[in-house]
């Protein structure tokens, strides 16, 4: 009996001396882990004149250039329309920059910089918007396509995604170059026509032009990440989050074939019921979730910022990863930055009640992490369906997903540290961009892509984004047209 009590008396300190150690492998990482955020000085806020710009940013709204993937030149007239807004809005501007047509309708303006060594910088945005749901139009406060201002808000499809980006650009450079603004490196800016379609004759084409002129970027700075509000958990300030990675995009066509015939004498397998349990087992069998490159980065950048036991967890996951994968299943938004995802987008088959359809056809859209290709996304979707009757096809406009930007350079922390002067209250951290943008096309000619835009969100910010109710504050507008304003005197003055 006394030798068990021992047993169990020493077992307990054991015990005890784990916890202890545990503990304090714990409270180091949390002290050790400092902050990465970079001190600097807010800068004066230069004025704007807020009802002006946004008179301009409501007529360019009014142009329904609505990009389509069946009928490409559908908003051509809209187009031509705003490119004629634009040209108005920004005389000195336009006197200033050369103006080109790409690919019939994008845009790409070269402001000659005066030194001609000192590698170009490109700035991007895209004219298009998608269009709004069918049967939607009487969801929305003001309708969408009218650019109407009221409450403090610029309302209307495209506001957000991505005139305002494309017009605070335009803002910042006319009123600079009217205060004799000259910069000493080269500015582009880049404005496709059909980014929410692919950016095939767009961006594709621009960067290839540039390409064939020789031209290699230092950076490029496209639509993205948002400062997000409230967001994140344990977070108390708003995260400026700099998209330096983006998932690729996948979609693949997956087709079952089977015999027609009368729905009186089935067989067993048939088409639709083929592709059915294949699409199931599709959802049930997702790729795994990654915590890894940027997001590692991402988190290790916000753990120091983090509150009570937040901050343990993200300086510890070594220990926490998988509770922190748990929580970040249970939501879409967050899921989607640590694993490749699966959609269900099309289904089509048959076309009558009594008739076996010979065929049935779905389309699975992915959106793959960094470090996933398109091609380990075809061998996973092959082993999890395991049926050789039923084909699968690449959809056109697949791209794997794009380099991975450092955060190590010069031009990331000139980018870290013009969010902090604009937005001196907000904690910067790299971030991945789990949308496509035009900018993945500028790969070939720049190493670092910046995905980001200067504007404030909440959660019900996002579900406007190709949503109902598209707005933009004015306050959030003339903070954009500051950001892009500093930013060309950083990297270019």
């Amino acid at each position: 009996m006394r030798r068990l009590v021992r047993i169990i008396r020493n077992l307990a300190l054991l015990l005890i001396a784990v916890i202890v150690i545990l503990a304090g492998v714990l409270a180091f990482n949390v002290v050790s882990h400092g902050s990465r955020q970079i001190q600097v000085a807010a800068i004066p806020r230069v004025a704007v004149d807020a009802q002006a710009v946004a008179a301009r940013l409501s007529e360019a709204i009014r142009f329904r250039t609505i990009s389509s993937h069946e009928n490409p030149d559908q908003h051509a007239e809209a187009l031509r329309g705003m490119q004629a807004h634009i040209e108005k809005s920004f005389p000195a501007f336009h006197a200033a920059a050369k103006r080109e047509i790409v690919g019939q309708y994008s845009l790409l303006y070269t402001w000659e910089g005066s030194d001609s060594k000192a590698p170009p910088i490109a700035l991007l945005a895209h004219q298009d918007v998608v269009p709004v749901a069918p049967g939607t139009e009487k969801d929305w406060q003001q309708p969408p396509f009218d650019g109407v201002v009221a409450d403090g808000f610029i309302w209307g499809r495209g506001s957000w995604d991505d005139k305002g980006n494309l017009y605070s650009m335009l803002e910042a450079a006319e009123t600079m170059t009217k205060g004799g603004f000259r910069p000493k490196r080269t500015v582009y800016f880049a404005f496709g026509h059909d980014e929410e379609t692919a950016g095939t004759a767009g961006a594709k084409a621009i960067a290839a032009l540039l390409a064939s002129r020789g031209v290699r970027l230092d950076f490029v700075v496209d639509e993205g990440l948002l400062i997000t509000e409230g967001m994140i958990k344990g977070l108390d300030k708003s995260a400026a989050l700099i998209g330096v990675a983006e998932k690729g995009y996948a979609t693949l066509v997956l087709n079952a074939q089977a015999t027609p015939g009368h729905s009186s004498m089935p067989p067993r397998d048939t088409a639709i019921g083929m592709l059915s349990a294949a699409l199931a087992r599709l959802e049930d069998h997702r790729l795994p979730m990654h915590i890894r490159g940027t997001v590692a980065e991402m988190f290790d950048t916000l753990a120091p910022e983090m509150n009570g036991f937040n901050r343990v967890v993200l300086s510890n996951l070594w220990l926490f990863k998988p509770l922190l994968l748990r929580e970040f299943e249970k939501n879409g938004p967050s899921e989607a930055t640590i694993r490749t995802t699966t959609a269900l987008t099309i289904f089509n088959a048959g076309d009558k009640d009594n008739v076996l359809p010979g065929n049935a056809e779905a389309t699975v859209n992915f959106r793959m992490i960094p470090g996933d290709t398109q091609a380990s996304v075809t061998d996973h979707v092959r082993s999890t369906i395991r049926n050789d009757r039923i084909s699968i096809k690449p959809f056109p406009g697949n791209t794997d997903p794009p380099p991975v930007t450092g955060t190590a350079s010069p031009s990331f922390q000139m980018f870290n540290r013009t969010i902090r002067e604009v937005f001196p209250d907000v904690i910067v951290a790299p971030g991945l961009m789990v949308g496509a943008t035009d900018s993945r096309h500028f790969a070939g000619i720049t190493d670092k892509i910046f995905r980001f835009s200067p504007v404030r969100a909440n959660s019900d910010d996002l579900k406007r984004f190709h949503g109902t109710n598209e707005r933009l504050s004015l306050e959030g507008y003339a903070d954009m047209i500051r950001f892009y304003r500093r930013l060309i005197e950083n990297a270019a003055g």
